[in-house]
């Protein structure tokens, strides 16, 4: 007679031995353990953990006392501002859902999001007024609290709400009793991403997940406690990849950054002994092509991740002389942001600059907390050979991965098929097991870090009267890394100038989202009419080689 397990008998969860996973609890252990320590640095502002703490205990209070709690959406639009850090804590402590909403988007676009996630309150900087105040004109008769944000570094624009963050921070108790999640698979965050379709999706995200990649940033980075982190990094996108709560893990500080400027960068650099940034190769981009005297005084390493674009050599070598070392990582907002990275080995340090610039530009491995990333054959879901030449396509699997999208229950099982979260991107697995991505096959175009939707910017052009039919491919930009470029075939006998469909373009879409360049002639079709895209990424490939 087999006997049962005695490992399960008596041996049950309880309070002393299980509680769920979240970063909230990052905060707490932070202010308990360095209360004195700057967490956040603004201008002439110096905040401690424990002042940091009582804030997001005051705005957690002050939302419950307005009736925010589980299964309610905050959303907020706001630059890098210490309001934002405590969004990140303040917000899933009532139990409700941070929808953090991308600054660069259009008020049609604000308004979709708003409305999808029910936003019951809506936390926004004074220099989005203008299309904040389109935005809730859109929306009719959603009721959302509307919440001024004001900061001594920003611009003084229009108050569009009932009450300003700070007098909704004094509603709220400094010592508010608040808990963890009963489940650690409760939402956390919801964050719109572009897809192939026009409406983008929103990626529902848990306390669990958020809490191992925001500890999985320090592990794969090997990030010391008390660093000291610039915000170059939109904290919007994809929450920040969880550094927010990064920081508290290591009771770091950081230090904000509205927009992105190279002398005030080098200065705060410079100033506060920085020792860690994040950003899209734009970033990196300019700074190393900012004039060398702005570097001067700059004794100290910095460590920065990149994702996007694969760095290209001239990035690699000029961060190398600015002094700053670069990491790449991959990933996208359904995986939290970063959940590979490419993981540097010590004799890469000894080659020549190409082959290390090579080596650098993979995709790489799993996010230290990260079950697997691999490159799986879309129709077996067997993993391609490590032969740098086999495609397929990239898919995740682990804690590190969102819920699902919401209200969205078909697209969340086509992304879940055969137990794996499908990038829809194209790679090949090299002889190392390192990734390397060869192409995209959603046709979304990364600009600058930000996701543009080709069908989008397609469905713009499609709208002037004068053209038949529009494709939109990635053309490669030194600064921007790629950016959208038209291929456009008109009906007979009509005219227009690219001059024209751009700025017809620029009425219909966020100025980012425009297309750089427009190419006129017929477009390459199967059989069926469907347009060759491939064809097109194969024709853009060769004029850029000759140019």
């Amino acid at each position: 007679m087999i006997s049962a397990n005695p490992y399960a008998m008596g041996l049950d969860k309880n309070p002393a031995n299980h509680v769920s996973l979240s970063p909230l609890s990052f905060l707490t252990r932070a202010a308990r353990v360095y209360p004195d320590r700057v967490a956040i640095i603004h201008g002439s502002l110096r905040q401690t953990w424990a002042q940091t703490e009582a804030r997001c205990r005051r705005l957690a209070s002050a939302l419950r006392q307005r009736g925010i709690g589980k299964g309610d959406t905050v959303a907020v639009m706001l630059p890098n501002v210490p309001a934002m850090l405590e969004a990140h804590f303040g917000v899933p402590m009532t139990g409700a859902v941070l929808n953090t909403l991308n600054t660069r988007l259009d008020a049609e676009a604000l308004a979709f999001q708003l409305e999808h996630g029910n936003a019951r309150v809506l936390l926004t900087d004074p220099e989005y007024a203008r299309v904040i105040r389109t935005t809730l004109d859109m929306l009719g008769h959603h009721d959302v609290l509307v919440v001024d944000v004001e900061d001594e570094q920003g611009p003084h624009g229009e108050r569009l709400g009932a009450l300003t963050y700070e007098a909704l921070l004094a509603e709220g108790d400094p010592k508010h009793v608040w808990s963890l999640p009963d489940d650690e698979w409760d939402a956390i965050s919801l964050n719109y991403t572009s897809g192939t379709t026009g409406n983008p999706k929103g990626v529902v995200t848990h306390h669990r997940g958020a809490y191992l990649n925001a500890a999985s940033n320090a592990i794969s980075w090997s990030m010391p406690q008390h660093a000291v982190y610039l915000w170059t990094l939109p904290m919007f996108h994809c929450n920040g990849w969880c550094f927010p709560w990064t920081l508290a893990l290591v009771a770091g500080t950081s230090v904000c950054l509205r927009r992105v400027d190279p002398k005030l960068i080098y200065d705060l650099i410079r100033t506060h002994q920085v020792t860690h940034m994040c950003g899209a190769p734009i970033v990196y981009n300019l700074l190393i092509s900012a004039p060398p005297e702005l570097r001067a005084g700059i004794a100290h390493p910095v460590n920065g991740l990149i994702a996007g674009a694969a760095p290209p050599a001239a990035v690699i070598e000029g961060c190398e002389a600015a002094g700053i070392h670069i990491t790449h990582v991959y990933g996208l907002t359904e995986v939290y942001g970063p959940a590979a990275i490419c993981a540097p080995q010590a004799d890469w340090d000894s080659l020549p600059l190409d082959e290390r610039a090579r080596l650098k530009g993979r995709q790489g491995v799993p996010y230290a907390l990260q079950e697997d990333v691999t490159v799986l054959d879309p129709l077996t879901m067997q993993p391609v050979p490590c032969d740098g030449v086999t495609v397929g396509e990239v898919c995740f699997r682990g804690n590190v991965v969102m819920k699902g999208y919401l209200k969205n229950e078909k697209a969340t099982q086509e992304a879940f098929a055969g137990g794996w979260f499908h990038t829809g991107d194209l790679a090949v697995r090299d002889a190392s097991g390192y990734i390397k991505i060869k192409d995209r096959s959603k046709d979304v175009i990364i600009s600058g870090g930000e996701n543009i939707s080709s069908v989008e910017v397609e469905d713009a052009l499609y709208h002037h009267p004068a053209v038949m039919s529009a494709a939109v491919v990635a053309e490669p930009d030194t600064k921007w890394g790629e950016v959208p470029c038209a291929f456009v075939e008109l009906k007979p006998g009509q005219e227009v100038s690219q001059e024209e469909l751009i700025a017809f373009c620029r009425n219909h879409l966020a100025r980012f989202k425009v297309p750089k360049r427009v190419i006129f002639g017929p477009l390459p079709k199967t059989a069926t009419g469907k347009i060759q895209k491939f064809v097109l990424r194969q024709q853009m490939k060769s004029a850029s080689a000759i140019e």
